[in-house]
This record gives structure tokens, sequence and C-alpha cells, in this order.
């Protein structure tokens, strides 16, 4: 059986919350990696604090124009 990538998407872990590391800036975003509708693992997103405050504003613009 061929699986596309398409099929594949992650999410927020409902059951961990994201972690920042005060000393370092580090921000850990627990994911939960979905096959269509099936959870098939868990994986951290790390990313540095610039990264991070990036992709919020990011996703604020876009929510935002999604309204």
């Amino acid at each position: 059986m061929t699986v596309s990538t398409e099929q594949w998407h992650a999410s927020p872990d409902p059951n961990e919350p994201p972690i920042a590391d005060a000393a370092t800036g580090e921000v850990r975003v627990p994911l939960a990696l979905y096959l269509v509708d099936q959870q098939r693992g868990r994986v951290p997103l790390v990313l540095s604090r610039a990264d991070a405050e990036q992709l919020c504003t990011v996703l604020r613009r876009a929510l935002g124009a999604a309204r």
C-alpha cells in the first residue's frame, strides 16, 4: 500500500502542554502525528525563541485573514 504524504498531518498533542526553557529560550511543542484520522505517533516540535515568536506572528496573521 502506497501512502501519500498528503494524508499525514500533525496537531498539538492535547494531553501535553508546550514547554519553554527560560535559560535557553527553547520552546517544545508536543505534536501528535496522524495518518488520515489515526494517531501514529508523537514528536516534539523544537523551536528557538525567535522561531517560536515568528511562527506565532505568522499564525496570528493567517488566522486574522481567515476571519
